[in-house]
């Protein structure tokens, strides 16, 4: 049996493929018990993995939920993506633009920072 890969793109880049496919037991693997989230800079957003549960099982309810990668930088522990998110926003479907900080211990997230950019909606058919 193979361990899993601890390193800190790598649990990233698991994070963003279990978001994508809207998985949520193998999302909070992927969190520490004790992780923390946080709108940029101190806003916390959610604390532990019930909270990180709640938070993510609403959202995986979007039917076009999808974050495609536009770059991403690795210094040590640290990953920041740069990111389009589609989601179904209350006005309608669209897409917005988030920075995302990754702090990971011990093959795990331990902390993670969104900065949330512009919000486009989706033109009326």
């Amino acid at each position: 049996m193979t361990a899993p890969v601890s390193d800190p793109e790598s649990v990233v880049q698991r994070q963003l493929e279990a978001y994508n496919a809207r998985d949520l037991d193998t999302l909070l693997t992927i969190y520490a018990a004790d992780a923390e989230t946080f709108e940029h800079p101190a806003k916390l957003l959610a604390r532990g993995t019930e909270a990180l549960r709640e938070r993510y099982a609403l959202r995986f309810k979007e039917p076009n939920l999808h974050a495609h990668l536009l770059k991403r930088i690795v210094m040590g522990s640290t990953v920041i993506d740069h990111e389009r998110i589609t989601r179904t926003f209350p006005e309608g479907p669209g897409t917005l633009e988030m920075v995302m900080v990754y702090e990971v211990q011990g093959g795990r997230i331990a902390k993670a920072w969104g900065i949330v950019g512009a919000k486009t909606l989706d033109p009326k058919p």
